[in-house]
């Protein structure tokens, strides 16, 4: 197949440019900084030559969008929600000018469209879209905001002979440099990963080789279109993620860090708390209702499973044995 990847250069499109190109398929990426071959130029924002690798694809996985791991000033969340609804507009117009449009239009998303809710998973049947959840920074509805209109705009592309998924991912874990499970055990290891707040909040989170898999069954399956939730179905408390992620590490103390040191480390990092404090509770609902298995379903074995790989990787590229802090902080590092 040939596969085109909107936006495909950051952690989330790494992951699944490796998996795809090792499966036989072309891959092509657009980026706004080409430096590889199979990449072409593209601004995000409007139609251009880019277009004719669209015209004649398979499938369009469309991953563009600033970076979430920033400050949430004004001026990063309107970046955010731009560059992510007019990506997702741009991506509409190509498909739909297309001679041969691909069959199948993957449009990432994000877990955070949920209310921020500690009693009852959310599930694309039954889960409560959040934005007005009482008591909560003004600026977390905002991120709701944009995950509505960014799946708003490939829902009103006109696109009849594709079909439309929107991929409400949860955080990605790989082993990759600068993704959050990188920052999470370089926190562990560093003997830092304790609890944040209490660490109640839930964690969702995903393989990447289950990501990945999922991605291909969504392909295939051409009776599922609409949200989908790209989650493992056991998230847990934070307090838990971290514990079973300083066993795999071998680290036996994890500090904990209350509300204002997040707000500090985040201040430092160029991050943003909302990250660490809301409370995503995804499960798989559909994914799993259409017999989709999960290989890396529960996290104390997915853990051990990265930490495993992340070590492999540092000792193949001569890296020293332990794990660096970056400076990408702790979201979905998916770009244009």
């Amino acid at each position: 197949m040939k596969i085109v990847l909107p936006g495909g250069t950051g952690q989330v499109g790494g992951v699944l440019r490796r998996a795809l190109t090792a499966a036989g398929h072309e891959v092509v990426v657009l980026t706004r900084r080409p430096r590889r071959d199979g990449e072409l130029p593209w601004d995000g924002r409007a139609l251009g030559p880019w277009a004719e690798a669209v015209d004649g694809s398979d499938v369009v996985i469309n991953l563009a969008g600033r970076s979430v791991s920033c400050r949430y000033t004004e001026e990063n969340l309107r970046a955010m929600m731009d560059s992510r609804v007019d990506s997702a507009r741009v991506v509409g117009e190509a498909i739909a000018a297309a001679r041969k449009p691909p069959r199948v239009w993957l449009q990432m998303s994000t877990a955070t469209v949920y209310a921020h809710r500690f009693d009852a998973p959310n599930d694309e049947a039954t889960g409560v879209i959040g934005g007005d959840e009482p008591g909560l920074p003004g600026y977390w509805s905002y991120s709701v905001d944009i995950a509505r209109n960014w799946e708003r705009e490939q829902e009103r592309a006109a696109t009849p002979d594709t079909r439309k998924v929107a991929l409400r991912s949860a955080m990605v874990m790989s082993p990759d440099r600068g993704g959050v499970f990188d920052h999470l055990l370089w926190l562990a290891r560093l003997g830092l990963g304790g609890p944040v707040a209490g660490g109640a909040q839930y964690v969702s989170w995903i393989h990447d080789r289950d990501f990945v898999r999922a991605v291909e069954f969504l392909i295939e399956r051409e009776e599922i279109s609409g949200p989908v939730n790209l989650a493992a179905p056991e998230p847990l408390p934070h307090r838990e993620l971290m514990r079973a992620l300083r066993r795999a590490c071998g680290m036996p103390v994890g500090l904990p860090a209350t509300r204002w040191m997040a707000e500090v480390g985040a201040f430092v990092l160029r991050s943003d708390t909302e990250l660490l404090l809301k409370s995503r509770r995804v499960v798989p609902g559909r994914l799993m209702d259409t017999g989709f298995t999960f290989d890396h379903g529960a996290w104390p074995q997915a853990a051990a499973d990265l930490v495993r790989r992340a070590r492999r990787e540092r000792s193949r590229s001569g890296s020293p044995n332990r794990f660096r802090r970056t400076d990408r902080g702790l979201g979905h590092t998916r770009r244009g």
